[in-house]
């Protein structure tokens, strides 16, 4: 992501950010910080427009917001101009990575929200079954604060304010002060789709924005972010009781086993830890190979990674997005070849006044390596030599992170016995990372990777509270458990209980 610097100011003035390119340095934009009264007077806004945003039919704000897919194709050169010039990333990633997803989760939510939101009767058990009728209606939150990453900065804006409007709220977007222009262009296009301007607005910061945000009158934040950010986030909305959806970092493991494909798994293993320069959080960060095929598995994986083309123009991979992000990646290489791994292909910063690493692959890794434990966010394939498929559970398993994960064998019942043992928010067969680009997927992480979903249909309705009403069916002028209290009615308990419960023929029709 672009290099930020805080601009030289006045006493009075406005604090303003400054934006340098990571493929060479050079000045790209300036940013005006958004106080904590503008977020406050956003929300405000955000507040008086939601209760006519919110009276809107689901469908017809699933209409307004599908037209948005016609503007992000036509503006799509523009969109990808500006996410280029903040990240560097090659033409091909910004393409895969954020409008491909971008253009589907528009298509798929908005063609979903009108029936997964619309208000249904729940079929009831039991003895309430004969008297009582169940409603569920779906109603929004109010405003929700979305606070958005640099590593795919247009799409992960983009599919959590989407899903957010669905619902009937109203959304003020943060996105990183690194790209702030790339997060920008979803509530752009949503604007020029005919989203009114108050219904979504962005304000543009660092963490000192975010947090105005969390604190601001909103009903639910939704971050996506590193782990230390998302600690401080749900602590602030402890406080208040305020709902978030917090997806956080990821340390995903990748399993080889015995019978994989082997130049498949290879591929995928390259590929996998090394596009968007390995800043993904479902990026393939440890690899655990079968040790009967290892020796293949690595020697096709270097002579994979070893092709990689790096840096500025008609590359394979763009810059580190972040200039701190550099010096974290050659830590973790340093750290990993000073306990004994090997370091194969690459293993230090490019040549030149960007952000590159090389394309890097690290062998003999074990986890005493912070390469194996602590997230490293960069063009890494880090391997380790297990003895079998179950020591791969084992280790893939020994992790603080719980976010997705990747089983390479030819059967597929094998992938699914071994996906049910880990301890992760997903698993992917023969694949990676793409489950994000699944909105079916109810896509989150388990221990430090995060809280909720931001995929499936639990993301979507979890924009809103459901309300159940339970209607009564003959409204007789009192219920026979109502006061007074009489004999009559202690029988009749003891009837419920003895015939409904006691009776296994009547306890299995009454469940």
């Amino acid at each position: 992501m672009a290099i930020v610097q805080s601009a030289p100011a006045a006493a009075g003035d406005r604090r303003r950010l400054v934006l340098d390119s990571p493929v060479d340095r050079h000045r790209i934009d300036e940013v005006e910080v958004s106080t904590a009264d503008d977020v406050a007077a956003a929300v405000a806004r955000a507040r008086a427009a939601q209760p006519a945003w919110a009276a809107r039919p689901v469908a017809e704000r699933a209409a307004i917001l599908r037209s948005a897919i016609d503007v992000l194709v036509a503006r799509r050169d523009e969109i990808i101009a500006t996410v280029r010039a903040e990240t560097g990333k090659p033409q091909t990633e910004a393409l895969a990575v954020e409008i491909v997803p971008s253009c589907d989760f528009l298509a798929f939510w908005t063609h979903r929200a009108p029936r997964d939101l619309k208000p249904h009767r729940q079929p009831l058990h039991g003895y309430l079954k004969p008297t009582k009728k169940l409603f569920v209606h779906y109603q929004a939150l109010g405003v929700v604060g979305v606070i958005t990453p640099w590593n795919g900065p247009f799409v992960l804006s983009l599919n959590p304010v989407v899903q957010a409007l669905l619902a009937g709220n109203t959304a003020v977007l943060k996105p990183s002060e690194v790209t702030p222009r790339s997060g920008e262009w979803a509530v752009k296009i949503l604007h020029e789709a005919g989203v009114p301007a108050d219904v979504v607005q962005v304000v543009h910061g660092d963490g000192e924005t975010g947090a105005a945000l969390v604190a601001a009158e909103i009903d639910k934040v939704c971050f996506t972010g590193s782990v230390g950010t998302g600690r401080k986030i749900a602590a602030a909305c402890a406080e208040r009781l305020l709902p978030c959806t917090l997806e956080l970092g990821g340390k995903d493991a990748m399993i080889v086993c015995a019978d994989a494909d082997l130049d498949r798994a290879a591929a995928g293993a390259v590929y996998l830890s090394m596009f968007n320069t390995g800043q993904v959080c479902m990026s393939v960060e440890r690899i655990y190979v079968v040790d009967s095929v290892a020796d293949e598995f690595i020697r096709l994986v270097s002579k994979r990674a070893a092709e990689v083309t790096y840096g500025p123009g008609d590359t394979d991979m763009g810059p580190l997005f972040w200039d701190r992000q550099m010096d974290i990646v050659a830590k973790h290489v340093d750290d990993a070849k000073a306990k004994g791994a090997d370091i194969v292909v690459g293993g230090a910063p490019a040549a030149g006044n960007g952000l590159y690493f090389q394309p890097t692959v690290v062998v003999d890794a074990n986890h005493d390596m912070e390469i194996m434990t602590e997230e490293t966010f960069g063009p890494i394939a880090a391997i380790m030599r297990v003895r079998d498929e179950e020591e791969a559970i084992r280790m893939a398993n020994d992790s603080q992170y719980g976010l997705s994960g990747s089983v390479f064998t030819k059967d597929a019942d094998k992938a699914r016995r071994i996906a049910a043992q880990l301890h992760t928010g997903s698993v992917v067969h023969n694949d990676a990372s793409v489950i994000y680009g699944v909105p079916e997927a109810p896509f989150g992480g388990r221990k430090n990777s995060g809280l909720g979903h931001v995929n499936g249909l639990d993301a979507l309705r979890g924009f809103t509270h459901p309300l159940p009403i339970l209607i009564d069916r003959w409204q007789p002028k009192q219920e026979s458990i109502w006061y007074p209290y009489s004999d009559k009615t202690i029988r009749s308990l003891e009837m419920v209980i003895k015939h409904g419960f006691g009776n296994k023929l009547l306890r299995r029709l009454l469940s």
